[in-house]
């Protein structure tokens, strides 16, 4: 029947086959049959992309291909044909389907179907109403006799329940605690199934019997175990009597046993209250050990005589030592209390190395540790948790970190305070025998002491205590570090050079070199090895202090010393080369005739920089402060050339010649000087840029003014900017004279106004034209030396020295930025008022 139903539904309109959804087509070609072949007729597909010039293009592919147009046409009528056969076809089909005498017929079948379906529930619905009748009594039956069941077991159980009791009753009267176990037992587990039925006065009797059967049995057992504890000799007690007794308080329940447990533990304690009083002599901080050898022989009794009687699961030894160590505790607390400000720290550490010794031998003892046997007896009403002994001291380790302060302050006395002893000449002296010049030392002996005596302290507090005493002890490190960072280190580097500078020819301190170099070591060892201790205590102490504990400001500190290490080093540097550049800049380059070797100042100057630099490299340890050193090195010798080359002016072209001569000679040494092994790419680019700056200043000075052209275009290649102000210095750098300046300073922007490529600032914008003769490392900004990565800091040689500017157009290297008009082309003057402002000028410029 379904098979005829899908046959009358009506097949969907081809021509709507655009408007529908992909999976809707697909669902429809599927109904209808329409199944696509792996090589059919792409007009065969419904689809809603369908692509009118894709099918054309698979039809005629090339233009060859255009020879078939009529076969293509002919199968196409074809096909044309076939489908209006099978739309023919399937229209009659939907005409004969569509009888509507045919579909009343299918809705009479529907509807006897639905009559038939609704009779069967009716009799469903009766039959089950009969079997409902049939099987009422029978369940009736099975109640009733589960009822019966129960009746007979309980009244079973209740006579059970009465005879144990009966018998229970005689062994209480006659104390036999070894029967006594096995019948209580089985009341106690019988009486609970009664619980639910206490309102029946039968069963209520019987309840209240057993309780009190239970009070009577427990009030026998204390009797007899004072007995039993006094040792009576007229009533002796067997130990199997008590034994027996303590299997019975287990089956009265543990609320009974822990009672029974705490009245032992308090009476074999009574006596070490009454002895060891917080008011007696005996029980005084330095008694402490008899306090411990006394429960030492208390535990011996308890283990030989009366705890025999216990059983192994009871862990009665572990209470009397929980209970021990809380009464000690709350003793020491007092006691330690009371010490107050009297208390020493040997007396601290003695007292609480017997405690931890203590506390270990019962940690062996009971092969648990001491906190896991206080957690596990502790009551569960306790409002605290309990503790050892040993935590009574931690509240007082301040006497202990004090102690240590005092030692620190001892060992570090003598290399401290304006009248103190240098660490350097302490060190000195030590390692150099008499008559001898001392050796170099690479390292202060007092920082490795210094450490050396944290690794010891740190690891005597971490057996002590892991919290708060420790972290303490962290802030004392962190105060003793930064007071050896200022107080030692940077306070050596400046105290006055313990030798007079012998002579002017030899103005720099070798040792004051060497003391830098040790200062330097020391202070990348303290930086590095306050990293390791850092990691120590965070390793040792508790998790809740391991963030807060941090050395960074104390290794920032060091990292600071260095650099003024650093700094100090090239304040030597300066003093050795100062000679020879004073004589560069009191040369007369205006009245050179010719040109010849290197100058004279040249050797004068190499000889002492490279002294000083190898008397710096064997003592460094680390290659990276050699490295920062050699940059600032190299920077402040072109720096100082710089200047000495500026005051020297006038050049003219032989001197400027000589000049880039020497330094090409100055060059050579610096690319040589640090060797292979120091030697990287970043040093020789920043000496080669430095250099390249100046070789282009003394080529433009070198360069003849006429022709002028000439000169300027020479001097926009080498320099590259269209600065005024900048050009006017080589004029001065050149000795030009003022009245030749104007006319060339008027061409210079006549050229420049059309080359629009050129900058308006360069390197020489920042060139001083009156420095200092001061050395610029007494500067403030000059005090720093950075050993952080990042570019060289010869970037900008012309400008280490720079001071302020004479003149408003040495500020920014160019008098105004030039303009540019709507077409692009450079203006040289803008308005008619910048053009009298620059004629003024000229007028009022002094003659040369």
């Amino acid at each position: 029947m379904a098979a005829q139903i899908d046959r009358f539904a009506p097949p969907a309109p081809r021509q709507r086959q655009d408007e529908l959804p992909p999976e809707l087509v697909l669902q429809i070609e599927r109904v209808l049959g329409i199944q696509q072949e792996q090589e059919g007729d792409p007009l065969d597909s419904l689809s809603s992309n369908f692509n009118a010039i894709s099918v054309l293009n698979s039809y005629f592919p090339d233009e060859s291909s255009l020879a078939q147009l009529e076969a293509v046409q002919t199968r196409l009528a074809q096909k044309e044909q076939q489908l209006q056969s099978e739309i023919d076809a399937l229209k009659d089909e939907l005409q004969r389907d569509s009888d509507p005498s045919r579909m009343q017929l299918i809705q009479e079948m529907i509807s006897d179907l639905l009559g038939q379906m609704s009779r069967i529930r009716e009799k469903a619905t009766e039959s089950e109403a009969v079997v409902r009748n049939i099987t009422k009594e029978i369940q009736v039956l099975d109640l009733a006799k589960k009822n019966l069941i129960l009746s007979m077991t309980t009244l079973k159980r209740l006579q059970m329940l009465v005879n144990a009791l009966s018998q229970l009753e005689d062994q209480v009267k006659d104390k036999n605690y070894h029967e006594i176990v096995q019948t209580l037992a089985a009341v106690k587990q019988i009486g609970a199934s009664f619980k639910p039925y206490t309102p029946v006065q039968r069963i209520s009797q019987l309840w209240r019997r057993i309780q009190e059967i239970q009070a009577e049995l427990r009030q026998k057992i204390d009797a007899d175990w004072d007995k039993f504890y006094v040792q009576d000799p007229a009533k002796p007690i067997k130990h199997s009597v008590i034994a027996d007794a303590c299997l019975v308080i287990d089956v009265l329940g543990h609320d009974v046993r822990m009672q029974f447990v705490e009245r032992y533990v308090a009476l074999e304690l009574k006596e070490y209250r009454r002895i060891f009083r917080a008011t007696d002599e005996a029980g005084q901080l330095d008694n402490i050990s008899r306090r411990f050898a006394w429960f030492r022989r208390l535990l011996h009794t308890h283990e030989t005589e009366q705890g025999r009687v216990f059983p192994a699961e009871w862990k009665v030894g572990w209470y009397l030592c929980a209970k021990f160590i809380e009464i000690t505790r709350d003793d020491m607390t007092a006691l330690l209390s009371k010490a107050g400000s009297k208390l020493t720290v040997k007396q601290l550490l003695d007292t609480l190395q017997e405690t931890r010794e203590f506390e270990a031998s019962m940690t062996r003892k009971y092969a648990t540790p001491i906190q896991d046997i206080l957690k596990l007896t502790q009551s569960t009403g306790a409002t605290r948790p309990s503790k050892p002994i040993s935590s009574a001291f931690e509240p007082h380790m301040g006497v202990y970190i004090d102690a240590q302060d005092k030692a620190l302050a001892d060992m570090l006395a003598q290399h401290r305070g304006p009248k103190s002893r240098s660490s350097l000449e302490a060190a000195s002296a030590a390692a150099a025998p008499e008559d001898e010049a001392p050796p170099p030392v690479l390292v202060l002996p007092s920082s490795t002491e210094l450490f050396y005596f944290y690794a010891q302290t740190l690891d005597h507090c971490a057996k002590l205590f892991t919290g708060q005493p420790l972290y303490d002890l962290c802030a004392l490190f962190r105060k003793w570090l930064r007071i050896y960072a200022e107080d030692v280190l940077a306070a050596s580097m400046k105290r006055p050079a313990t030798q007079s500078r012998r002579s002017i020819e030899n103005r720099f301190d070798l040792a004051e070199v060497k003391n830098a170099c040790t200062l330097i070591n020391t202070a990348d060892y303290c930086q590095t090895t306050a990293l390791e201790l850092e990691e120590n205590i965070k390793s040792k102490c508790d998790e809740a202090f391991k963030e807060k504990v941090t050395l960074q400001e104390e290794r920032d500190l060091f990292v600071s010393a260095i650099s003024t290490a650093i700094q100090l080093l090239l304040r030597e540097l300066d003093a050795a080369s100062e000679p020879a550049f004073v004589n560069m800049s009191r040369s007369s380059w205006a009245t050179m005739k010719s040109v010849s070797g290197q100058s004279a100042y040249v050797d004068e100057l190499l000889r002492p920089l490279e002294t000083v630099v190898d008397a710096i490299k064997p003592l460094v340890e680390q290659k990276k402060y050699l490295r920062n050193f050699l940059d600032k090195a190299a920077t402040l010798i072109l720096a100082k050339f710089t200047n000495a080359l500026v005051r020297s002016r006038p050049l003219k072209e032989i001197g400027a010649e000589q000049l880039l001569i020497d330094l090409q000679a100055l060059k050579a040494f610096l690319l040589k000087v640090p060797g292979e092994t120091l030697t990287t790419s970043n040093y020789t680019r920043s000496v080669t840029k430095q250099t390249s700056r100046l070789e282009a200043l003394l080529k433009v000075i070198v360069t003849p003014i006429d022709p002028v052209e000439g000169f300027v275009l020479n001097y926009t290649l080498l320099i590259g900017d269209a600065s005024f102000s900048n050009f006017q210095k080589i004029l001065d750098l050149k000795g030009t004279p003022r009245t030749e300046q104007n006319d060339l300073l008027d061409s210079f922007l006549t050229i420049t106004s059309t080359k629009h490529d050129l900058e308006s600032t360069s390197f020489l914008s920042s060139l001083d034209m009156d420095p200092s003769q001061a050395s610029n490392l007494m500067s403030p900004g000059a005090s720093r030396v950075s050993l952080l990565p990042g570019p060289s800091a010869g970037e900008s040689i012309l400008a280490a020295l720079a001071s302020p500017p004479l003149g408003p157009s040495s500020s920014t290297g160019s008098d105004t930025p030039p303009r540019l008009d709507q077409s692009g082309q450079r203006q040289v003057f803008s308005d008619f008022k910048r053009f009298v402002s620059f004629g003024l000028r000229r007028e009022t410029m002094p003659p040369s």
